[in-house]
């Protein structure tokens, strides 16, 4: 497995990590727990180091799933994790209320120590930009936790540019997570410029559009009541069946690069930039294998300029997450 560092940082991952909120929160039921310990140890043997969980995703059940599955080999990976809410919500993705004053955040390090069987965090990200706090408060306590030896690294989910600049000016942050892929590019207008000219490495996730990307999903597809998905406008069938033309185009590519629909996608995001690590989710060991495949799928500069060309040409219907939701981001 190739390696990169997210940005200027010290910190060097394996160019793909592994999202794993979809094991236990968000994509309907959660799955077994030993088949998902044994799916993460089996991602470490194939030469991913880099793990993502937060707290909310559960909540806290993520966080003590990763824990558990990466105690053995918790010497060999990074574990990133959030904090960012208040964890008294329905279980629903974002129906918790924000909370990134100061004395929460100390005490979401104490507990996400103690579920992630760890004495440090690697990297711990703000899961979304609290406009009650100011973002000096916030990076100034990851920084007392940093000193305090509890956490490596400070990393930022979906936050604006002013935010980005204003965090990194009181506390270096190493990454940023924000959703990034061929069906989601708005990072590319203001938000990668800023992370490269401070030296911030870009942690996309769902890099495959939430399974989109991977051709499995379409209009018939019946997604239940407790899968997340079910309520973003993009997966509502009348739009998905319009957006099938960005996996017509994965799948012409692929059969050029032999390779699947998903690893062009991955690999397209791979080649934009050296400090891009994106975490797809998997709750299955051949989608693992496929996706961590994609890292030796080499796309030159005629086949990025193939896929931009062809990209440019379809309009993407549906938003990518409900108005409240939406609203989070980007701040």
């Amino acid at each position: 497995m190739q390696k990169r560092k997210l940005g200027k940082s010290n910190l060097e991952v394996s160019a793909l990590g592994l999202g794993c909120m979809g094991m236990s929160f968000s994509y309907g039921a959660a799955k077994d727990k030993n088949e998902m310990i044994s799916l993460i140890r089996a991602a470490v043997d194939r030469g991913i180091t880099f793990f993502d969980t937060a707290e909310v995703y559960g909540p806290f059940t993520n966080e003590e799933l990763v824990g558990e599955a990466l105690a053995p080999v918790r010497d060999r990976v990074v574990i990133a994790t959030k904090f960012g809410f208040n964890t008294d919500g329905d279980g629903r993705p974002g129906a918790q209320s924000l909370n990134s004053r100061p004395e929460h955040i100390k005490l979401v390090a104490e507990a996400s120590l103690q579920r992630l069987k760890t004495d440090v965090i690697d990297l711990f990200y703000q899961h979304r930009v609290d406009t009650e706090v100011p973002i000096e408060e916030v990076a100034g306590a990851v920084k007392e936790l940093i000193q305090a030896g509890k956490v490596k690294h400070f990393g930022l989910s979906e936050p604006g540019v002013e935010t980005i600049c204003r965090a990194h000016a009181v506390a270096p942050v190493t990454a940023v997570q924000s959703e990034y892929s061929l069906w989601w590019r708005k990072p590319e207008a203001e938000v990668i410029p800023t992370l490269e000219e401070l030296g911030i490495g870009l942690v996309p996730y769902s890099p495959l559009g939430k399974g989109f990307l991977t051709g499995k999903i379409d209009e018939n597809t019946q997604l239940g009541s407790n899968d997340f998905r079910s309520t973003l406008p993009r997966f509502q069938p009348e739009a998905m069946k319009a957006n099938r033309a960005m996996v017509d185009l994965l799948e012409t590519m692929g059969k050029k690069k032999n390779a699947t629909p998903a690893q062009i996608a991955l690999a397209w995001l791979l080649a934009q930039k050296p400090w891009i690590v994106p975490i797809p989710g998997t709750t299955k060991l051949a989608r693992l294998e496929e996706n961590i495949a994609a890292v030796a799928v080499e796309l030159t500069a005629d086949d990025l300029r193939e896929i931009d060309e062809a990209a440019a040409k379809i309009t993407v219907e549906g938003a990518r997450y409900p108005e409240r939701l939406e609203a989070m981001t980007g701040r």
